[in-house]
């Protein structure tokens, strides 16, 4: 069997042609609807913020809220990149910032996943203590060391130049082919730490929510009992037992199990399978470690694979919103009744306008009688 060459040339950039129309049409769409849901998330939050029960959860969503509106304002940048076919028409300095709160969304959205699946975990595991008290100071304290973290790991791209000319084009956070191996080796390393990062805190994830999932199913489901047993068992627990959980909140409480662990299957998951052979690939290292000898269509698939694991991963500022919905009753009640307002608001309008229409309807038939009749008369005489 003949084997393929391998690249011919290590200074070569890998690309994918179909990156340039498959971006812009993404990030346009990521842009307008995650700009818009996650500005309302904000609202229904700010709404909620008397809410006791909310307390750290809030703040987890709060900060998570905002690490996408960073990464959606970063989006028209990326949009008039892949635009122009790869060449970034403004200045390092933008290219350093964007590529930043990219970062900073991606792996500040990992980690307050992270925070809520915990938060959740306690809530499920210890109802009485979660119903009683808030603990916003450790909510702020987690977020605190979350933004600090992630800023920490994206100063390396905010201290460096991250824009290299390739064939008269000024790429951004690519193009490093042609520096040094030594170079290429600090890129490597970087990006292999944020990997095992990666799958260090997806494992804790997995693991929590799995823990949660055998507590609400090993939890039996209360025989309907008297009204009155009902309202006085609540008046002397202050709330339900966690052994004596309805079905309905057990099965919503699945459904944010599910939301999360989903987002991290579907927007985490496959590009941080794929970035590990694929930085080898582009980075071209030429001997030692990081060397690998792949032929030409290795390397072009793991290329083309990582553009498509890039748009997965940048659905997650629309999909965050839907873990909210599902992380508490008391924002995802909010959301139902707010449009149920509108709808019957809506209603009203409707109604009000067509009774309107109606109004002028018989006031025209009025007045079409009265001219019909003076016509009449004018022509009897």
């Amino acid at each position: 069997m003949e084997h393929l060459k391998p690249l011919e040339n290590s200074t070569d950039f890998l690309d994918s042609e179909f990156r340039y129309w498959l971006f812009p049409v993404s990030y346009s769409i990521f842009f307008i609807v995650g700009f818009i849901a996650n500005i309302y998330v904000l609202f229904v939050l700010r709404c909620l913020r008397q809410a006791k029960a909310m307390g750290e959860i809030r703040i987890y969503m709060t900060n998570l809220t905002v690490a996408d509106l960073l990464f959606v304002c970063a989006l028209p940048f990326w949009i008039s990149y892949y635009s122009h076919r790869g060449d970034w028409v403004f200045r390092d300095f933008m290219c350093q910032l964007t590529g930043s709160l990219f970062f900073i969304n991606t792996y500040g959205t990992i980690l307050f996943l992270g925070a809520i699946s915990l938060n959740r975990y306690w809530a499920v595991t210890q109802p009485l203590d979660a119903a009683s008290s808030d603990h916003r100071r450790r909510g702020i304290i987690v977020s605190v060391l979350i933004w600090l973290f992630t800023v920490a790991m994206a100063i390396p791209n905010m201290t460096s130049p991250q824009t290299h000319i390739e064939s008269g084009k000024t790429r951004c956070f690519e193009g490093y082919q042609n520096e040094t191996d030594y170079e290429k080796r600090k890129v490597a390393l970087l990006h292999f730490l944020i990997i095992a990062m990666f799958f260090v805190v997806f494992f804790l994830v997995v693991v929590c929510n799995f823990l949660i999932a055998r507590v609400l199913i090993s939890q039996h489901t209360p025989k309907p009992t008297f009204h009155t047993d009902t309202i006085l068992s609540r008046k002397s627990n202050g709330t339900m037992s966690s052994s004596k959980r309805p079905r309905g909140v057990k099965r919503r409480a699945l459904q944010m199990l599910l939301a999360v662990v989903g987002v991290f299957v579907l927007c985490f998951l496959p590009h941080h399978i794929v970035q590990g052979p694929w930085t080898l690939a582009v980075l071209q290292i030429t001997e030692g470690w990081g060397h690998v000898g792949w032929n030409q269509d290795t390397s072009q698939m793991l290329n083309d694979a990582h553009q498509i694991t890039l748009v997965f991963m940048g659905l997650n500022c629309i999909l965050d919103p839907v873990v909210y919905f599902f992380a508490t009753r008391k924002f995802r009640r909010f959301i139902v009744d707010h449009f149920k307002k509108f709808s019957r608001g809506e209603n009203e309008k409707l109604t009000k306008v067509s009774s309107v229409f109606s109004v002028i309807s018989r006031k025209c038939d009025v007045w079409s009688v009265k001219h019909r009749n003076a016509n009449k008369a004018v022509n009897s005489q």
